[in-house]
């Protein structure tokens, strides 16, 4: 079954110059498939048009539950809260301890405000909270790219690790990393997605 499905997707921010002509993906459980492009070909866009910020010229988007992990860790942060009360907000904590564990968090980061914790760091809080959400697609738009090497393959092995519950749309820029780690590659640009 798929948890995303998108069918003739049209859309552009001006009539003449479509990002998306007809555009069809669909995502199922256990499947990672990877949005590569260069900056501009619409990649972050299509997120937008997932999760409802921007609306379709034509086609449709059916989707299950969806969290985001963001490729800047500080604007998905308020400066003014800690990290823990901005999890448990929206997140049931319940198997907190396992993921610090396999992210490699100590416990004492969460009551740290954002700015008080490394990119890394706060990254991987990102991605602690996306996952404690429970989705069932994961967003994720150049998640490792605020991570130094040995950590970003670490959190590409847990994002891996976790596909029996979720499937997970990549945007990178990184090829090397899109085909080590997805099932399929879709390379957008020329104003144009090609499957």
């Amino acid at each position: 079954m798929n948890i995303l499905e998108i069918k003739n997707l049209t859309f552009g921010y001006k009539q003449n110059q479509l990002l998306y002509d007809d555009f069809s993906l669909s995502l199922k459980k256990g499947e990672i498939i990877s949005i590569v492009g260069e900056s501009g070909s619409g990649k972050s866009t299509l997120f937008e048009l997932i999760t409802g910020e921007q609306m379709p010229l034509l086609g449709t988007i059916e989707k299950s539950q969806i969290a985001q992990i963001f490729q800047d860790p500080y604007s998905s942060f308020h400066p003014s809260f800690t990290v823990r009360g901005q999890i448990e907000e929206v997140a049931d904590t319940a198997d907190l301890g396992s993921y610090l564990k396999k992210l490699d968090l100590n416990p004492s980061l969460l009551d740290k405000k954002p700015h008080e914790l490394s990119g890394g760091q706060l990254q991987r809080c990102s991605i602690l909270r996306a996952l404690l959400m429970k989705p069932d697609i994961i967003l994720a738009d150049e998640p490792t790219s605020a991570l130094d090497n040995v950590v970003q393959l670490d959190v590409m092995k847990l994002l891996v690790g976790l596909l029996d519950n979720v499937g997970i749309l990549l945007i990178t820029h990184d090829e090397d990393l899109a085909g080590w780690a997805s099932d399929k590659i879709v390379k957008i640009g020329n104003h144009q997605a090609i499957n």
